[in-house]
């Protein structure tokens, strides 16, 4: 359990020291915020710092950071280490930059602010990415808690009406349009702070469980420094595309300028953006260490914890919320898994209006050109999702991309926040940095990945098993993050020129 130990006040460590470098390389002052400015009543309201705190927390993590970790954990311990340092130096990073420059660009949806510092075609491209993931990500969380509400019915003896997924999915996606269309106040910013304490207590309540119990204990990192997956899956990069929420996402930076135009005052955003991921760091971290903790160990594999999995994730928490707090665990349990995807699904339906506003320039204050968004982004997401719940549509095999895309996502805005320094004349490789290691993570993943370019270069035993052509993906991964930190440094240096010549 040590390494755990060490693990956790790294993350703190972490928050208080290299967190307070990555504040002062961009520089907050005093100047007046969008929040401030514009006022809008809609977007673009003051929040308290500790709200402002809760929301971007449960924002970026519902149970990405749960789901993540305990699939990551199949790799063994050694996924502690992505948890830590990719939070501390990677995604960090990436949420507060995403942030702090949105702030800076009047609280700009992301794909306004990569188009600034990355230039019009990129521009384009990530506003239609940033729609459709939106959407998508939107979508399976109505979808998903839907069929969990179904089941608890059922289980329940309930019959009828509430016991069909149809009924529950219409219900969830009439909550979202109106969360979506209202002030940002008025449900968001009173009710999440609690739900954003609910998730901090159910993972703390889990740690204090497994530490109670004499019979679960946290391996050791430096004892089982071995890939520990049960189907032998290759933890590079698998594991750092599963690892995204509580390590890095790209979908932080669709919900950070939810709260860039809610800050007071910049300096607000070390502890609101870099410190809601540490927090999320934590969780991730302590949810990784039951998925390491709690199950049995066959050869060296994780095969109980496989065994769980299978079962479903919702399934794995309900167990290990049970096995650790017990009745208390079960309750908080259902809490979670039920309206945390949830919390992260009208958040993301509002970042996808705000996202779409940006683009076509139309004043949210006006309740007929928030009808104008709702409308449609709902209604996609309305078809999609009923498509879904009758068997019309089948969008699991386009839901498989949602992880590459994610951590491709992060890369981007990576990249752009590096041109952000470059232009502010500030120290870019805290950025540059982290950007070339996830263009390597997410090019190799792309390679190898079955659903991308895998099942062309890939190969099987007669079994059945994968055969990852490591040898080909590998050196493809590290040549393509060479290639653009090289066009990224060229960019640099030109830029630097056209301003002394200036």
């Amino acid at each position: 359990m040590i390494s755990f130990i060490i693990c956790l006040a790294i993350l703190v460590i972490g928050y208080l020291t290299y967190g307070k470098v990555v504040d002062n390389t961009f520089g907050p002052d005093d100047r007046e915020t969008p929040a401030v400015r514009i006022d809008d009543g809609v977007d673009y309201v003051v929040m308290p710092q500790w709200k402002l705190f809760l929301v971007q927390l449960l924002n970026i993590a519902g149970l990405g950071p749960i789901f993540g970790a305990m699939q990551g954990a199949l790799w063994g311990p050694a996924v502690f280490l992505w948890i830590t340092f990719g939070t501390i130096f990677a995604g960090g990073v990436h949420d507060y930059f995403s942030g702090m420059i949105s702030e800076r660009n009047e609280g700009g949806s992301i794909a306004e602010v990569t188009g600034k510092y990355l230039g019009g075609a990129m521009q384009n491209v990530m506003r239609v990415f940033s729609v459709v993931l939106l959407i998508m990500v939107g979508t399976v969380f109505a979808v998903g808690p839907a069929g969990l509400i179904v089941t608890l019915c059922k289980n329940g003896g309930v019959s009828g009406l509430l016991s069909t997924t149809l009924f529950w999915l219409v219900l969830i996606l009439l909550y979202y349009f109106i969360a979506t269309f209202i002030s940002i106040d008025k449900i968001i910013g009173k009710i999440y702070p609690l739900f954003g304490i609910c998730l901090i207590v159910m993972a703390i309540g889990v740690i204090i469980g497994i530490y109670t119990k004499p019979d679960f204990t946290i391996p050791e990192i430096w004892s089982h420094m071995y890939n520990m997956h049960p189907s032998g899956t290759p933890m590079w990069s698998f594991m750092f595309i599963t690892v995204a929420c509580g390590a890095i996402s790209g979908f932080h930076s669709t919900q950070s300028p939810l709260m860039a135009r809610c800050m007071k005052s910049e300096k607000q955003g070390h502890f609101v953006f870099y410190g809601a991921m540490v927090a999320e760091g934590i969780i991730a971290l302590i949810w990784a260490a039951a998925g390491c903790a709690l199950y049995d160990v066959t050869g060296g594999l994780n095969t109980g914890l496989a065994a769980v999995l299978a079962d479903g994730q919702s399934a794995a928490i309900y167990d290990v919320c049970s096995k650790t707090m017990g009745g208390v665990g079960i309750a908080l349990a259902m809490i979670g898994v039920i309206v945390c995807p949830i919390t992260s699904g009208d958040t993301a339906f509002r970042s996808a209006r705000l996202t779409l506003s940006d683009w076509f320039h139309l004043d949210q204050g006006s309740y007929l050109n928030r009808l104008k968004l709702c409308i449609p982004v709902l209604g996609v997401g309305a078809v999609l999702g009923i498509g879904n719940a009758i068997g019309a549509i089948d969008y699991t095999v386009i839901w498989r991309y949602f992880s590459w895309t994610n951590q491709t996502l992060a890369m981007i805005v990576l990249w752009a926040a590096s041109m952000y320094l470059v232009k502010e004349k500030k120290n870019y490789w805290i950025t540059a940095v982290p950007a070339t290691f996830m263009s390597a993570v997410s090019s190799t993943y792309f390679i190898l990945a079955p659903e991308c370019l895998g099942g062309i270069i890939n190969s099987k035993t007669a079994d059945g098993a994968v055969i990852y052509n490591t040898a080909v993906a590998y050196p493809i991964g590290i040549v393509f993050a060479a290639v653009l930190l090289i066009v990224f440094l060229r960019a640099a240096k030109k830029h630097s020129a056209a301003a002394i010549q200036g």
